[in-house]
């Protein structure tokens, strides 16, 4: 908590004319019924689609909602956490990530079963894709009228001066004892504005503030090491090596199983061992689990069909490998990026800095996902997993050297310069 701070007594002033985060002028709950208003339209428009450009528009449509819940989940989860349980609350949004992988493959799988192929017309004379894509506008729907059950931000409450409705959600929601000077203690923060903009992450770093940088590398260490990979090409890595396409798509449904537990277990211990803690083991072990990936494909061989071959117990080893650094990432990396990102920024910028780290997390999940083909094809997947690892090791020199531990640390503690 916040000592020898003085308190607000009114409330903070506006300034006009000031541009902001959007979550900053309309709040954090709008921006939820914004995104999810966005996937409905989404899915409903691109299973319907009669041509390829509408389905382009509204598939970018559905990925702006993305974009605008990726950002304002964590910061809202903190925002609305106690200290103790912050890091447990905020890793409910990537654990809620990998239930809906599971969900999205048990749904198409029960279509594909009863149709028998995706193209397949089904019901009301459609194909089974375009039902597989509107099915996606149901938790689209719900998500929007749960948001209007949600209390609003009492951050951001304070930042708009409406102290008593702060002091409720603070009481009510947070079971804060002492509703009153946390309130002070935001209001001190916004240094008495209530419009944020861009221009406050400026620094002295390249720039920026040290820890908006902080959160941009913690959030891109997050994608480079290649555990996407495993999530986007694992149907195709087992193939390569001899598995049937059946066996490669059950691979992946218990992928995704292992991940969501793997993910609650994350959940449960960071408030515990702490957030640089957990990444930093997560990230040595992701490396060394990579190592033995890229070992395994150097004894591999090239098929006729141009498929990959690996001799005795090595295909085994490597699938142990491969899905152990997944499994990893997803209990360390996959829970802690979004729990540090969501609350290591100050109050009066964390809305837009965790934007702009998320849209840095989403560069480098664009950016490992279009390379992996051209680096297996030109360095071989050995070289390819090898140069993984070495991410791995350079996140964990990462968390080592910049990140503070921000664990049972107040939001209204969090410093700019770090």
């Amino acid at each position: 908590m916040i000592e020898g701070r003085p308190p607000y007594g009114a409330a903070p002033r506006r300034i006009p004319g000031r541009t902001a985060h959007g979550a900053d002028r309309i709040g954090r709950v709008r921006v939820m019924q914004i995104a999810a208003v966005l996937f409905v339209l989404s899915a409903l428009f691109t299973g319907l689609a009669d041509n390829i450009a509408l389905f382009v528009i509204f598939r970018i449509v559905g990925g702006l909602g993305v974009g605008f819940t990726s950002a304002i989940g964590p910061a809202y989860i903190s925002e609305i956490s106690p200290s103790s349980r912050r890091g447990f609350l905020t890793g409910f949004q990537q654990m809620a990530i990998a239930l809906g992988i599971v969900a999205s493959l048990v749904v198409n799988d029960s279509y594909l079963l009863g149709s028998g192929s995706a193209a397949t017309v089904f019901w009301g004379g459609l194909e089974t894709w375009r039902w597989m894509l509107m099915t996606t506008a149901v938790p689209g729907a719900v998500m929007l009228a749960l948001t209007f059950a949600l209390p609003e931000s009492p951050r951001y409450l304070v930042m708009k001066g409406r102290r008593d409705e702060a002091s409720k959600v603070l009481a009510e929601v947070v079971a804060d004892a002492h509703p009153g000077r946390t309130i002070d203690q935001i209001a001190s923060t916004l240094q008495g504005e209530t419009q944020p903009k861009v221009s406050d992450l400026k620094g002295d770093v390249f720039g920026l503030k040290g820890v908006v940088w902080v959160g941009i590398g913690v959030a891109l260490f997050q994608q480079v090491s290649g555990a996407n990979v495993i999530m986007f090409y694992d149907s195709s890595l087992w193939k390569a090596v001899g598995f049937s396409e059946s066996a490669s798509m059950t691979i992946a449904v218990v992928r995704a199983l292992l991940a969501t537990a793997v993910t609650v277990l994350g959940m449960l211990i960071i408030d515990k061992v702490g957030r640089r803690a957990m990444l930093k083991v997560g990230s040595l072990i992701m490396a060394a689990l990579l190592v033995v990936v890229a070992v395994c494909f150097s004894q591999s061989t090239m098929t006729a069909d141009g498929g990959i071959n690996l001799p005795g117990a090595w295909a085994v080893i490597m699938i142990i490998g491969a899905y152990g650094f997944f499994l990893t990432y997803c209990a360390t990396w996959g829970v802690a990026m979004w729990v540090v990102i969501g609350e290591i920024f100050p109050n009066r910028i964390r809305a837009v800095s965790v934007a702009l780290a998320t849209a840095a997390n989403w560069v480098g999940n664009f950016l490992v996902s279009t390379t992996f083909p051209p680096l297996r094809d030109s360095l071989g997947l050995t070289w390819t997993f090898a140069l993984y690892a070495v991410m791995a090791v350079l996140g964990y020199w990462f968390i080592a050297k910049k990140l503070p531990e921000t664990n049972g640390v107040e939001l209204e503690d969090m410093k700019a310069d770090i």
